[in-house]
């Protein structure tokens, strides 16, 4: 006889957890998120002495988006927490668990849509300047991937986990491994391909100790570099280049996306190389070279300036 599923609390948060880890095939960053975004719900009903979830109604659901307004969360947070609890409900109806789910009339807060922040030409010129990168195998090495993040438009996780077996520099491709394990193939320019060229020759030998494996690339001590790492060379330089200090590595990325449109690529081959599974997710990039469009014609067209036409003067 099949045992029962455990259907207290807890429970029913170690089956989902076990179903993101088993079934979803989430990367270990967003499957950490789906779980935070999650512990102000199970607080909520902690709070509320609730100790069963068929109890709960849109009602409550509403209650709980209240109380994190109460909490000081802003409302992207708070639709990200609501994206989490439809997961959850979702999984928990599928499996029998419950008969209605309450989060399907649960409206999220609307959002301001917040055009992707990039780097101009001439920052990303500061940025790449080989003078600006230190002597030795470690200036080496951030320089190739300062150029390898411009240059493919990857993501800071597709960089940093990056194999020796991955690049086929004979035809300037890369092989990165993408959200739900997808692998696709990016391309990259002679730039960033002599980058890694002199990394790979004068950089990486000097970094590597039997325990590198192959990692491509490596840490002073000869272990695989860690995300965290990359974003702090990647704002260190950014800082050092006189950009925002705010810029990061899906900046770059930005970046890459917004240069491509603005060079005149196809938004479908963009959507290729930047692993995105909607084009939608791409389009909003169109509206960064719309913007930008929008200053160069304020700025250079005489007629588009403020104010109005001398008297006498042709219209």
């Amino acid at each position: 006889m099949n045992a029962q599923p455990d259907s207290s609390l807890e429970g029913l948060r170690q089956q989902y957890r076990h179903y993101l880890q088993s079934q979803r095939d989430l990367a270990p960053a967003t499957l950490r998120n789906y779980l935070q975004d999650l512990e102000t719900f199970w607080r909520f009903l902690a709070e509320r002495k609730v100790s069963a979830l068929p109890s709960i109604d849109r009602l409550f659901l509403r209650a709980y988006l209240a109380r994190l307004i109460t909490w000081g969360y802003v409302r992207a947070s708070i639709a990200r927490k609501v994206s989490a609890l439809r997961s959850l409900f979702r999984f928990l109806s599928r499996t029998g668990q419950l008969t209605a789910d309450p989060t399907k009339e649960l409206e999220s807060p609307k959002l301001d849509r917040r055009l992707p922040q990039f780097i101009d030409h001439e920052g990303m010129r500061a940025l790449l300047q080989p003078p600006s990168y230190p002597a030795g195998p470690l200036g080496l090495r951030d320089r190739a991937i300062l150029e390898l993040l411009y240059a493919s438009g990857a993501r800071l996780s597709e960089i940093s986990s990056l194999t020796l077996d991955q690049l086929d520099l004979s035809v300037n491709t890369l092989r990165v491994l993408g959200k739900g394990s997808k692998e696709r193939d990016v391309l990259i320019g002679m730039p960033a391909r002599q980058a890694l060229e002199a990394y790979l020759a004068d950089g990486r030998p000097l970094l590597a100790t039997p325990r590198s494996g192959r990692a491509l690339f490596l840490n002073r001590y000869g272990g695989t570099l860690s995300r965290r790492t990359v974003q702090k060379l990647v704002k260190g330089y950014a800082i050092r280049a006189g950009l925002d200090p705010r810029v990061h590595t899906h900046t770059l990325r930005h970046t890459f996306a917004t240069h491509m449109l603005d060079g005149g690529a196809d938004l479908r081959v963009v959507q290729e190389l930047m692993g995105h599974a909607s084009p939608a997710t791409t389009q909003i990039y169109t509206h960064v070279t719309q913007a930008q469009m929008r200053k160069v014609y304020l700025a250079a067209h005489p007629r588009a300036r403020k104010g109005t036409a001398k008297e006498g003067t042709a219209p």
